[in-house]
């Protein structure tokens, strides 16, 4: 995204992050008890220790970065440094010398030391629709349920920070709110935003968690997040590659939406594998990009989404990564997103912009990179949870 699901992201227009796809897991050393263990560590570095920057990737990273501070003017950690922030000219020469003043560096790595990670990309796509349904347009964008209720954990449990329950009332007993292959078959009690022309476009709005609807008499609505029905979330291509109608190494969201116009009577069973579902609301329509989880405008190029379990949101970050075509991508950027399928250590995704252009660079962006995190001086680093590995 409160764009994506924050369980979300990401969608296309022709294709999308192969990592949304797939999963993977490690097992533990028969023999021993598992111990627990941080998911992520921060390694104290240098300035110099970072690759360098242009002074026009400088300037727009420090930049999207800064828009966000509106949003943490509360913050304890950030605040302060906000507060400062606000007042630097938009040179580098006084980028830099803020950022080395008031920030330290900490490069982010995995709970095996390496400091290698997958780095994603997505963006806001544009499909066709209306706001009435018609014979073209008959797949229901869907607000929030009218009887889905949401039970936030950490009211009770702390330890739980973040964690919530959807469901819905049958008497006196919640029961887990419907998956998404019977909202897809029995419908849902709750307000249509849209119609759109494809079932596999809301299915890839879902991914990215928001996106523009481009209405019959040519103007757009905008769509971001609101919520999702609380099942977990199933890559689709990790489907097909179980299915064998694909090869792992071919999933990308245009090797997907071939297969889907090339089995029509599959799509069904295709979207039913993955049980999540995601609500959308409208967004006002501007020409900022549409809002991440930090409710400020992603910055194309500039913002990223991350597992803020490991990297809070709001953080400013040195990225260092490739492009698709192998050309050096490096970066101040701006966590200011969240996603379901951006989970582990060193893990970001790139926020690209709107449109079909936009989307070829998110669909094919599968790299490895590394990740430094601006810190604040004399701030506590956070506080990383620790997970055992199961034998």
């Amino acid at each position: 995204m409160n764009t994506r699901f924050k369980l979300w992201r990401r969608h296309l227009a022709w294709a999308l992050p192969t990592a949304i796809l797939l999963a993977g897991c490690n097992g533990g050393e028969v023999g021993k008890p598992p111990q627990p263990h941080a998911i992520a560590t921060y390694t104290s570095a240098s300035w110099e220790a970072l690759p360098t920057v242009s002074d026009d990737d400088l300037l727009a990273g420090f930049g999207s970065w800064r828009s966000a501070c509106t949003r943490l003017k509360a913050d304890p950690v950030w605040g302060p440094t906000c507060a400062t922030a606000a007042n630097v000219p938009l040179t580098a020469l006084d980028v830099r010398s803020f950022l080395k003043e008031h920030l330290d560096v900490y490069g982010l790595r995995s709970a095996s030391g390496s400091s290698n990670g997958l780095i994603t990309g997505y963006y806001e796509p544009v499909y066709p629709g209306s706001l009435t349904q018609t014979q073209a347009a008959s797949v229901p964008v869907y607000g929030v349920p009218e009887d889905m209720i949401i039970v936030a954990l950490d009211s009770l449990y702390p330890e739980l920070k973040g964690k919530r329950l959807r469901g819905r009332l049958e008497g006196r007993v919640l029961k887990p709110y419907d998956d998404a292959a019977t909202i897809e078959t029995k419908g849902v009690k709750a307000p249509v935003i849209a119609w759109l022309t494809d079932p596999m476009n809301l299915q890839f709005l879902q991914i990215q968690g928001s996106g523009r609807i481009q209405l019959e008499d040519g103007r757009q609505l905008r769509i971001g997040y609101a919520d999702q029905n609380g099942h977990p979330y199933r890559p689709i291509g990790r489907w097909l590659v179980d299915q064998g109608e694909l090869k792992k190494e071919d999933v990308t969201m245009g090797t997907i939406a071939a297969w889907a116009r090339a089995n029509p009577n599959r799509i069904p069973e295709l979207l039913g594998s993955n049980p999540s579902y995601v609500f959308f609301n409208r967004n006002p329509d501007s020409n900022e990009g549409p809002r991440g989880s930090l409710n400020v405008p992603l910055t194309s190029g500039y913002s990223v989404a991350v597992d803020r379990k490991v990297i809070p949101l709001g953080s400013l970050l040195w990225l260092s990564t490739t492009r698709p075509d192998g050309s050096s991508l490096i970066r101040p950027v701006a966590a200011q997103d969240t996603g379901g399928a951006i989970a582990g250590e060193v893990r970001a995704d790139l926020f690209w912009g709107t449109g079909d252009a936009a989307g070829q660079l998110a669909g094919d962006m599968k790299q490895q990179g590394q990740i430094w995190m601006l810190w604040p001086k004399g701030a506590t680093l956070p506080k990383v949870p620790e997970v055992t590995d199961s034998k």
